[in-house]
């Protein structure tokens, strides 16, 4: 693909050096479209980001689009802090019909403000609230957010850095084999716990992601979660799920735990609960935990009406039956299979893939490596992300509407990028 070098000198002299994606995918886009991107020069980028898992029904899904432009046309409400609304009902009634009630699950839903770290700080203060303790642990590799509180609990060392203070109450453990399964599951944790002169404040909670997305693509396994719902109940420590990026269908069931067969007593949700991109977040937990105060957390958009409009459309149009879960699973599949042969061809160059559903990352064994593939994959007309601590990982996040030749499509870009730079 030829490019011709766009002028960005408006965002260089501008905007702050704190931007990130626009250095990677240097280009102005002006459009996008289902599993595309079009830059002003009409330039078409197959998207492998989503978002950064926001959009998992694509680029303005014309349902969704179709049901939002009727709400803003007939003056529904948009803002709405915390009223009760016609398009609060509308999602909240079909959020329990499609979502909850189909998996037994008992939660009530707070809307703590629009962002997932919103979403995870409402968690965080309500298990302390709860529980009369400060402590959370969180694990390795763990990204929870960019607030204060959503730091404390995030492993990466250059954003905890950003805090600019020191990030308190929070202790790590190790995630899912991250000694390499040469140490029992949860064996550390689990002694500081019972001894008491370990220095270990009594926990309040416990935050994990099923997959870690910012930190890898590290997957747990079903059982270490299981063992983790275990020891949770055994010494009376919250679960939180941070589901932010992985829910909404990412891994194939709607809520990546699922597959675990555990319920925690708090669930984030964000992203792609909206549908449409639009700003929403959902913190959830079990009816008996729900002891705020009115108006104790708030915040000014936690009652974003258009998302909600577009979210209920997606609910609908995606989750009434299993066929949206069943097609993620055959798309991971043909990622697995696409991955397999790259490693087979390429064994000396990458470490291992990892994925679930429709997030994949693969392991480069030279660090920079997986931003180079990622930056001929944006010349050759896709749209990919590194992620990891030390950027090592390319992340696959494809919409879970992608057709199988649009996948094919993207992941034969994916494999040339790897080839021309390894």
């Amino acid at each position: 693909m030829t490019i011709t070098q766009p002028d960005l000198s408006v965002f260089e002299t501008l905007e702050s050096e704190v931007r990130g994606y626009c250095r990677g995918w240097p280009t102005i886009f002006d459009r996008a479209q289902g599993s595309y991107m079009y830059d002003e020069d009409g330039h078409a980028y197959l998207d492998f980001f989503a978002g950064a898992g926001s959009l998992n029904y694509g680029h303005n899904n014309p349902v969704l689009k179709r049901a939002l432009i009727d709400y803003i046309e007939r003056d529904g409400v948009t803002h709405g802090l915390d009223m009760s609304t016609v398009a609060k009902r509308a999602f909240l009634e079909t959020f329990q019909n499609l979502v909850l009630r189909p998996r037994d699950l008992p939660y009530k839903v707070m809307f703590p403000g629009p962002t997932g770290t919103n979403a995870v700080e409402a968690a965080l203060k309500l298990a302390r609230k709860v529980k009369g303790r400060e402590s959370i642990v969180s694990f390795t590799n763990a990204f929870h957010g960019m607030s204060l509180g959503s730091l404390a609990v995030t492993g990466n060392a250059f954003k905890r850095a950003g805090a600019g203070i020191p990030l308190v109450h929070g202790t790590p453990m190790p995630f899912d084999d991250y000694l390499n399964g040469q140490v029992p599951d949860f064996i550390w944790f689990e002694r500081l716990l019972e001894d008491s002169g370990s220095g270990l404040n009594q926990p309040a909670a416990v935050i994990v992601e099923t997959v870690q997305g910012e930190g890898g693509i590290n997957v747990a396994r079903a059982e270490w979660l299981r063992a983790l719902a275990d020891l949770c109940e055994r010494y009376d420590m919250l679960l939180i799920v941070d589901d932010i990026q992985m829910g909404c269908g990412r891994t194939g069931a709607f809520f990546s735990f699922e597959e675990a067969g555990i319920v925690p007593d708090i669930v984030t949700v964000s992203k792609s609960i909206s549908g449409y991109g639009l700003p929403m977040s959902l913190t959830m937990f079990k009816p008996e935990l729900d002891i705020w105060e009115p108006g104790e957390h708030n915040g000014t958009f936690r009652g974003n009406n258009p998302a909600f409009v577009t979210a209920t459309a997606a609910l609908e149009t995606y989750w009434a039956d299993g066929q949206t879960e069943k097609q993620t699973r055959a798309r991971g599949e043909q990622i697995e299979e696409t991955f397999r042969a790259i490693r087979t061809e390429h064994p000396d160059a990458t470490v291992e893939y990892r994925g679930r559903g429709l997030v994949w990352g693969l392991e480069m064994r030279d660090k920079p490596t997986a931003g180079k593939v990622a930056k001929r994959a944006f010349e050759l007309g896709l749209l990919v992300e590194t992620s990891g601590p030390e950027s090592e990982v390319v992340k696959l996040l494809p919409a879970l509407t992608i057709s199988a030749e649009e996948l094919d499509e993207g992941l034969r870009i994916l494999s040339r990028a790897i080839r021309e730079t390894v």
